[in-house]
Parts: structure tokens; C-alpha cells; sequence
């Protein structure tokens, strides 16, 4: 898997993003909602790489040989759950439709005083969990993740919600590692997201769309070494204003034998892969990872997708 993405600019203008928060706050979500398509037009016109990448990623999960149109569905469709992120931290609930399963596993765990890994991805929205943690599910939980990816839009965000800060619990720093320990051993949900690597933390190879890629094992890992329970997270934007969560699990415990370690670590980690295989099929178009994923060359070309 290509970390290229860890060098991207970032293409956020504050003044643009402060405006759109300013008219979804004042003028509503459909005014906020309009704005969206000439964002949606920029990106798919100036992004050239996020928009080969969009082509080449959906090659690879429709059923049909993609046009510039389901291009410019799938990164519409990545801008419309960045603007809800304004009304999830913002606790304007009743503007979006959010269906949970009839079993919230991360919250059945808690209430037995009992702490988890929640393990999501970069499929549809995990703001939908973590904001409705904070207003409206009693769900205690962390989050363990890189904050220098996208400083701009998250100060903005966090400014709507301080408490939202709090959830988070920054990777790489030297006290990370304690803090997942401490806040699992205290009943909460710590809730990262296993399909992108970081630098040069440790990765196994595993079969994703048809191809071997490198995931990171770090969540394995983690859960191993603490005994807590995996529960997949996958909060899938269906268009519109509603979304839908899914909860699943991956494992009670997870072990990893002496002599079987480094099998079990991919055994594990390809389940992971393959079950988010299986929902990115149930929503093609709620992949947010713009970059070279696979490391093909067609990816890093000069065509424009409708040259394909």
C-alpha cells in the first residue's frame, strides 16, 4: 500500500471551509448541500491524482467500467460526509437519519465494565459514531489517531465541539500506548482505523480486490496484547441525509500463538480485510482513500479516467 498519501498538500482552503461551516450553521443543510458540487466540480477538474485514483479504485469494485460521472458521485459523496460533520459535532441529530443495529456490541461490552477495540476504516463516515457518542449514546470511547494529516479541517471541526478533542488519543506519541491500556481497562471502546499504514510500522500482505496489499497489524496487535474484544465499525453513507451503522464482530480474543505468530497476525488481519471488502460492495462509493492504494502504475499516469 502506497503512504504517498502522507505527503499530499493539503488542497483545504480555511476561508472556504470556515464559510461552509458558517452557511450549514446559519442557512441550513440543503444551502451547505449546493456548495458541494461546485467543491465536487474543483476537485474532479485541479485534483488529478485524487481523481485517477477515484477511476482506478472503482475499477476495481463496480460492476461496470466506471465513467466520469461515478467519479464525480464518489467524491461528492466523500464532501457530503465532511459536511455533516458540522451537524454530527454540532449535535444537530434531527437533520440526519442514523440507523444503529438492533446489537451495539462496543456498548453491550461496556455496560459489563468491560473495554474494546472498535476497528473502522476509511469507509463512509466514523464521525457518525464518535459524534453520536458524545450526544446521544452513552458509549464511552477513544479514539487512536493521526491528527497531522488533515490539521486544518480538524481544528475547525474540533472548534464546534471541544468535548470531541477529548475523545482522541494522539498515535506516536510515547504515552499512547498507556493511554488505549488504560482507557480499555476502563471500560471504553477505543476505536482506530486498520486500513491505512503509517511511516514504517510493521504490515502483513493481504488479498484486497483482487490484489496482495499491506496492511498494518498494529490493531491486531494491540488487541492481542490487551485481550479485548474486536468489533467492526462501519458507519456507510447512503445519500441523502441518512446513514447506517454496522456493527460486527471480528473476535472476542484474539491470540497469537508462539510458533504461529506471524500467521496468526495475517490470518487476523485478512479477516479484517475481507469483511471490508464485503461492505465497501455494499457501498462502492464510500471509499475515502484518494492515493495510490495499490501501487499500480496505470494509477500514477497522466490520463484523465474518461481516457480509459
Amino acid at each position: 500500500m502506497s503512504v504517498s498519501w502522507q505527503n499530499q498538500q493539503e488542497r483545504s482552503n480555511r476561508l472556504a471551509l470556515t464559510t461552509i461551516r458558517w452557511i450549514a450553521q446559519h442557512l441550513g443543510r440543503p444551502a451547505a448541500r449546493a456548495i458541494l458540487y461546485p467543491i465536487t466540480l474543483y476537485f474532479v477538474l485541479f485534483a488529478p491524482a485524487q481523481r485517477r485514483a477515484s477511476h482506478h479504485y472503482l475499477k476495481r469494485i463496480l460492476t461496470h467500467k466506471p465513467t466520469w460521472f461515478d467519479v464525480v458521485r464518489h467524491i461528492h459523496c466523500f464532501a457530503s460526509t465532511i459536511l455533516d460533520r458540522v451537524f454530527l459535532l454540532t449535535g444537530q441529530f434531527d437533520k440526519l437519519q442514523i440507523k444503529f443495529p438492533a446489537a451495539n456490541l462496543p456498548l453491550e461490552y461496556s455496560r459489563r465494565g468491560q473495554g474494546s477495540v472498535l476497528l473502522g476504516s476509511h469507509l463512509g463516515s466514523f464521525e457518525v459514531l464518535r459524534s453520536y457518542a458524545i450526544r446521544k449514546c452513552p458509549l464511552p470511547i477513544k479514539i487512536l489517531m493521526y491528527e497531522e494529516h488533515n490539521p486544518m479541517i480538524i481544528d475547525i471541526l474540533n472548534a464546534l465541539n471541544p468535548n470531541a478533542a477529548d475523545m482522541v488519543i494522539p498515535m506516536g506519541e510515547p504515552e499512547s500506548m498507556l493511554e488505549v491500556k488504560e482507557a480499555i481497562e476502563a471500560g471504553y471502546a477505543v476505536g482506530m482505523l486498520g486500513d491505512r499504514t503509517m511511516g514504517e510500522e510493521k504490515t502483513t500482505q493481504c488479498v484486497f480486490l483482487g490484489d496482495s496489499v499491506a496492511f498494518p497489524t498494529a490493531p491486531i496487535l494491540i488487541a492481542a496484547a490487551l485481550q479485548a474484544p474486536v468489533t467492526l465499525f462501519f458507519g456507510l453513507y447512503l445519500g441523502g441525509n441518512r446513514y447506517e451503522i454496522h456493527f460486527e464482530l471480528l473476535a472476542e480474543r484474539i491470540v497469537l500463538g508462539r510458533e504461529t505468530r506471524q500467521e496468526d497476525i495475517q490470518k487476523w488481519t485478512q479477516r479484517y480485510a475481507s469483511r471490508l471488502e464485503h461492505y465497501m460492495k455494499l457501498a462502492p462509493y464510500n471509499w475515502f482513500n484518494f492515493f495510490d492504494y495499490w501501487r499500480d502504475e496505470t494509477c500514477r499516469s497522466t490520463k484523465r479516467p474518461s481516457d480509459d
